[in-house]
């Protein structure tokens, strides 16, 4: 037999092995507000304070998620705002988005026995304050950054028309809400009268004063 003319045996495909993955909109990457409660995030000491400093700073209007770290105290040492309409619903990307949030506002906590600092989450929409599945993936998400990044995971709060929740406390207020922003974004006339006291433009009075006054102040 001459072996040299053998054509060398066809080689077996090799086997690709497809895994399972969550796609967008999937409810895979969720935590309903069931198993957030029996996860025991820690109670916030006092949640209005906190509503109404991160609101303070931040003006969320509806679309924004608010990140807020606390230290052992409860008091706010890092925050950041930025859009919620990332992610098409997706727990994963959610995560992604906070981690980078944390990143850049706080050194991780890893190296440490036990985590000292606490991120809460505060998403501003519109729509009924209780759990959705839209807050499912945010929790999801929160829990999961917060454990890459050695932090505690805090709080969920939702800001809605109806004012601040607090999901799986039952704790809430009517203001802020998710309107609040508007109405502290315009101020009243009166608060433009206090101007600084030098360099100052005085008030125009030319209407109130004489038809020829005025016209010697157009001219």
């Amino acid at each position: 037999m001459d072996s040299g003319n053998r054509r060398p045996p066809a080689r077996t495909p090799a086997r690709i092995t497809l895994h399972a993955v969550s796609l967008p909109g999937s409810s895979t990457r969720l935590i309903d507000q069931e198993s957030w409660v029996q996860s025991t995030p820690p109670l916030l000491r006092a949640p209005r304070e906190l509503v109404n400093d991160l609101h303070r700073v931040h003006r969320p209007q509806p679309g924004t998620a608010v990140l807020g770290v606390l230290a052992q105290d409860g008091r706010v040492v890092a925050g950041a705002s930025f859009s919620s309409r990332v992610g098409h619903g997706d727990g994963w990307q959610f995560r992604n988005t906070i981690l980078a949030q944390l990143r850049g506002i706080v050194p991780h906590d890893l190296r440490l026995a036990r985590p000292v600092r606490t991120a809460v989450l505060m998403l501003c929409r519109r729509g009924s304050p209780e759990w959705t599945e839209a807050d499912g993936a945010w929790m999801w998400a929160l829990r999961d950054a917060s454990s890459l990044h050695g932090v505690r995971c805090g709080a969920y709060v939702t800001l809605t028309d109806a004012g601040w929740h607090v999901l799986g406390e039952g704790r809430g207020g009517r203001r802020p809400n998710s309107g609040s922003w508007a109405e502290e974004a315009v101020q009243p006339v009166r608060s433009l009268n206090t101007l600084a006291p030098h360099g100052a433009i005085a008030p125009l009075r030319v209407l109130e004063a004489a038809p020829e006054q005025a016209r010697a102040a157009v001219r």
